[in-house]
C-alpha cells in the first residue's frame, strides 16, 4: 500500500483523462477558488493546479477567501469566473451549503464545477468531487488514538477542535470519523456536537489556523484542564493546540491527532508534537481537476467517481512513528517522501 497508494490513484486518473493534449487545451480558462491562500494545504493545491495548467496550456486564475469561512469572497470569485468565460472551476468551499446557488449559476452557464477536498452539501451540487475520504481520515486517527491508549481509552477526556460553526462537510466528516474510530456513538452523523458520551469535554472551532487552535484549546482546558486526547481538524490547528498545552506544561502527556499530512505536519509527528495524522494529497486533487476541465472543454466528458463512492477518492494514509496493531500506517520517513502529493 505504501508504494502503490499514489501510483494507483494516478494510474486510474490517467485512464480517466486519456487523450488530453496541450493543443486541445489552448485558450481554455479555468479558476481555482480556495478557502485561503495562506494555509499550506491550499498553497500546495495551487501549486498543483498551476503546474498542470501550464503543462496543458490552460489559463488559470486563482482566488481565495481572506480567512477560512469567507463565503462572500468565494461567491464573488465564482461570478468573476462566469463573466470571464472560464470553462471550469475548482472549488474548496468555505460554506458548503450556501455556495450551492452560486455553483448552480456557474453550471447553468456551461462551466464544469469540481469540488476539491470539501464536498458540497449536497455532494451532487458539483459536477464532481476530488477529495480524501475525509470520514476515513478521521476514522484512522480515532482508531489509532483508541489503540494507543489501550484500556485508558475508556476514561479518556477528549477535546474536539473543529473547523467552523457553519459545520462544512469536511469538518463534519473528519470529526464524526474520529469519534467513530475511537468507539463513540455519534448520534446524527451529519453534524458534530450532539454526542452525549461523557468522555467528550467539548467542541470548539479553530478556523483551521494556528491562532484559532491555540484559543480553542485554551477554551477547552478552561472547562477541563485534564484533557488528555485532542482531535484537531488540521495540522495548523494542532500546532496551536500544542502551544496552549505547552504553556501549562502539559505538552508531553496529551495525545494530539490531526489530518493533513503536510510536510510541516509530518515533521511535527516526527518531533512528537502530533501523535498521528492522516495524510492527504492536495497537489494530486488539483492536477486531476485541471485535467478534468481540459477534458470537459475538449469533448464535454465528466470525470467518474471511484467505484462504490460518490466522489473520486485521492487516497489517505495514516502517518505515525508509533504504529498500533490493527491500524495500517506509514512512518514519518515515508510520510516525508509523500508529502504533499
Amino acid at each position: 500500500m505504501k508504494k502503490l497508494l499514489l501510483s494507483t490513484v494516478a494510474a486510474t486518473a490517467a485512464l480517466a483523462f486519456a487523450g488530453i493534449g496541450t493543443a486541445s487545451a489552448q485558450d481554455i480558462g479555468a479558476c481555482l477558488i480556495t478557502k485561503t491562500d495562506t494555509n499550506p494545504f491550499f498553497v500546495k493545491m495551487k501549486e498543483g493546479a498551476t503546474a498542470k495548467a501550464e503543462e496543458l496550456g490552460i489559463s488559470l486564475k486563482s482566488f481565495a477567501g481572506k480567512v477560512d469561512g469567507d463565503h462572500e469572497t468565494q461567491v464573488q470569485a465564482i461570478e468573476t469566473c462566469i463573466a470571464d468565460g472560464a470553462k471550469g472551476i475548482l472549488l474548496t468551499a468555505s460554506d458548503t451549503s450556501s455556495i450551492v446557488s452560486s455553483v448552480k449559476q456557474a453550471r447553468e452557464a456551461g462551466l464544469l464545477v469540481i469540488a476539491l477536498d470539501t464536498p458540497l452539501d449536497p455532494i451532487d451540487a458539483a459536477d464532481a468531487t476530488f477529495a480524501t475520504d475525509n470520514f476515513k481520515a478521521g476514522e484512522l486517527i480515532g482508531q489509532w488514538a483508541a489503540a494507543a491508549l489501550g484500556d485508558d481509552a475508556a476514561n479518556a477526556k477528549i477535546g474536539m477542535l473543529d473547523l467552523a460553526v457553519s459545520q462544512p462537510t469536511v469538518g463534519v466528516l473528519r470529526d464524526q470519523g474520529f469519534l467513530t474510530g475511537f468507539g463513540i456513538d455519534v448520534k446524527d452523523p451529519n453534524k458534530w456536537g450532539d454526542e452525549d458520551d461523557p468522555r467528550i469535554v467539548g467542541n470548539d472551532v479553530t478556523a483551521g489556523n494556528e491562532e484559532g487552535g491555540r484559543k480553542a484549546m485554551e477554551n477547552l482546558l478552561a472547562k477541563d484542564p485534564m484533557i488528555n486526547v485532542v482531535y484537531t481538524i488540521n495540522e495548523p490547528a494542532a500546532a496551536g493546540a500544542y502551544e496552549a498545552l505547552k504553556a501549562i506544561g502539559r505538552e508531553n502527556d496529551v495525545l494530539i491527532v490531526s489530518v493533513d499530512g503536510g510536510c510541516p505536519g509530518v515533521a511535527n509527528v516526527k518531533d512528537g508534537v502530533i501523535g498521528a495524522t492522516s495524510q492527504q494529497y492536495p497537489l494530486l486533487m488539483a492536477s486531476l481537476g485541471i485535467e478534468a476541465i481540459a477534458a470537459w472543454a475538449k469533448d464535454g466528458s465528466k470525470p467518474e467517481p471511484t467505484p462504490g463512492k460518490d466522489f473520486f477518492d485521492t487516497g489517505v494514509a495514516l502517518v505515525t512513528d508509533k504504529p498500533v496493531d490493527g491500524v495500517e500506517s506509514i512512518d514519518t520517513a515515508k510520510g516525508t517522501d509523500l508529502c504533499w502529493g
